[in-house]
């Protein structure tokens, strides 16, 4: 997923990214908090756009692959009922195609850290699979690199956590 300006005002994607903000800060206690806060107002059943990318950006609040997982699979289940015209009312170049990669990568990431090498090798070929969605930028750069380190990672069956993957030692 990438960060956007909005271009159409929405309030809880402005709090979703102000949460965000504390964590890249340091306070992820406090993003975590908002951010819950957040999902509690939202609900399984709201806006599938917003619950994506709050449990996207929630999943790297945690340390713990399993705590992480359960937000992951949220991310994962909203992407599925977002349509491009949906996530083009945020921001005009998004692409709901383009949240796949890195979707499937932390499942992976988080399968691989858990020991789960056949979950995890299952989701990074969906992320594989899907990486022609990215553009030719920082972002997909990012993503097809940490693509290649998940997969030499489940190859290897390391369950070590990755200097680059996000995540609350990353701030």
């Amino acid at each position: 997923m990438t960060s956007a300006t909005t271009e159409s005002p929405d309030p809880v994607m402005t709090d979703i990214g102000a949460a965000v903000t504390l964590a890249h800060t340091g306070d992820t206690t406090a993003a975590r908090t908002r951010l819950q806060d957040l999902w509690d107002r939202i609900g399984p059943a709201g806006d599938p756009l917003h619950r994506c990318t709050l449990a996207h950006y929630m999943a790297d609040l945690y340390d713990d692959p399993a705590q992480a997982i359960v937000w992951d699979v949220r991310a994962l289940d909203a992407a599925a009922a977002l349509t491009d015209e949906r996530v083009q009312r945020h921001h005009g170049t998004l692409r709901i195609a383009g949240f796949y990669p890195s979707l499937h990568l932390n499942l992976a990431d988080n399968f691989r850290r858990l020991g789960s090498f056949a979950a995890a090798r299952d989701h990074i070929t969906a992320a594989q699979q899907h990486q022609d969605a990215l553009a030719d930028d920082g972002y997909g750069t990012l993503i097809r690199r940490a693509i290649s380190e998940v997969s030499e990672a489940i190859n290897q069956r390391s369950t070590d956590k990755r200097a680059s993957a996000p995540g609350p030692d990353a701030n």
